[in-house]
């Protein structure tokens, strides 16, 4: 399975994927810092600068095979949606939902995974699933904080996993397994499976936790804030971890 990362940051996202047997095959990050971090350890995957430039065309012009995308991913900026950001919604400048959306209508991946602040569930979302709706997709947010997977901090997320209906996944029998997979990631949320999910016996948080010279260190970069700016916007990999587990399962058939 192949992806589209946006909005990528310093990589969270790709990183799970990884995990998970996911190949990242392009990214979206307009941040200089962390292209260079994504650049490091990625280094043969392109990188595209403004996602309001990024079409099916400027993709394969740089020789991604968009019919083989079958995931598109991103945490689409937060700022419109959290109480830092004045939560002006769609007023905001910096709400970049619309592009997604359009490049969902020009790639049509089988699966769509977003990410925000929690603070998205009660401003925005609603329209975020009714433009889903309308190009086919089923689709269901849910929160996880990412204590719930060992994190020294709560940081509630809300994840988006959305599936075009009319795609011919194998062994996915539609909208219905949809739904019982996300049960079993919402049971988990729960604590049905105890503190730390079953779901990570695979994926320990202390083994898999970020080396220095990927996060902290010196990546050839002198701007501290640069560093503490990025890790204060990535995405925590355990996090949404089993989500791309759970796709991967799926494609599988299994």
């Amino acid at each position: 399975m192949q992806m589209l990362d946006l909005f990528s940051g310093i990589g969270g996202i790709s990183l799970a994927a990884d995990w998970a047997g996911i190949e990242t095959v392009a990214f979206c990050e307009i941040e200089a810092f962390n292209q260079k971090v994504l650049n490091k350890h990625w280094p043969i995957v392109p990188i595209f600068s403004d996602i309001r430039k990024l079409t099916k065309q400027s993709l394969e012009e740089r020789g991604v095979d968009v019919g083989t995308i079958s995931i598109v991913a991103g945490g689409y900026p937060c700022q419109p949606f959290s109480v830092a950001g004045d939560r002006k919604g769609e007023a905001d400048d910096r709400h970049l939902w619309p592009e997604v959306f359009r490049l969902l209508q020009e790639i049509r991946p089988t699966w769509f995974i977003g990410e925000n602040v929690a603070g998205h569930v009660t401003l925005g979302l609603d329209n975020v699933l009714t433009d889903l709706e309308s190009i086919g997709y089923t689709s269901q947010p849910f929160v996880i904080p990412a204590c719930a997977i060992g994190a020294p901090h709560r940081r509630d997320r809300v994840f988006i996993i959305s599936f075009l209906s009319n795609s011919n996944c194998v062994g996915y029998q539609g909208a219905q397994q949809l739904r019982e997979d996300i049960s079993k990631i919402k049971k988990w949320r729960k604590g049905s499976f105890g503190t730390t999910s079953k779901l990570f016996n695979d994926i320990d948080w202390e083994k898999r936790a970020f080396q220095s010279s990927f996060l902290g260190g010196d990546d050839g970069v002198p701007n501290r804030m640069d560093r503490i700016r990025s890790l204060g916007n990535a995405v925590v990999p355990q996090q949404i971890y089993p989500i791309f587990a759970a796709i991967a399962r799926i494609e599988r058939g299994n």
